[in-house]
C-alpha cells in the first residue's frame, strides 16, 4: 500500500492508495481541489464543511452524468479500475468530512 498527501482548500490529507495509482490519486486530488476553488470562488458554501458537502455533490453529479452518458452510448456499466480508485478516495475524503462535521458538532 502506498501513500500520498493531498492537499485540498489548503490542507494537507495523507491517503493511502494501491501501489503504481499514486500519480493518478494525486491528479484526482488535484481535481478534486480545482472543483473546490471553483465552488469557494463562487460564494455557494456558508463553511469549509458545507464546501466539501457541495463538492462531493458536484462530483457525484458529473460521476452520474459521465455514466448514465456510457450506458447511453452502449458501453460497458461496469466499474473500471480508474473508477475504482476515485471511490476509494470519495470514500476517505467522506470518512475525513464526517469526522470534520463531527468535532465541529461537539465545539458547538
Amino acid at each position: 500500500m502506498a501513500e500520498v498527501t493531498l492537499t485540498i482548500n489548503g490542507r494537507n490529507y495523507g491517503i493511502s492508495c494501491d501501489d503504481g495509482q499514486e500519480q493518478r490519486v494525486v491528479d484526482l486530488g488535484h481535481y478534486v481541489d480545482s472543483r473546490m476553488k471553483d465552488i469557494s470562488r463562487s460564494g455557494a458554501a456558508s463553511n469549509d464543511t458545507h464546501l466539501l458537502v457541495l463538492t462531493a455533490l458536484m462530483l457525484a453529479d458529473e460521476s452520474f452524468d459521465a455514466r448514465q452518458n456510457a450506458d447511453q452510448n452502449g458501453q460497458a456499466a461496469a466499474p473500471q479500475e480508474d473508477e475504482l480508485v476515485i471511490a476509494r478516495v470519495i470514500d476517505q475524503l467522506a470518512d475525513r468530512i464526517d469526522t470534520i462535521a463531527d468535532r465541529m458538532a461537539q465545539a458547538s
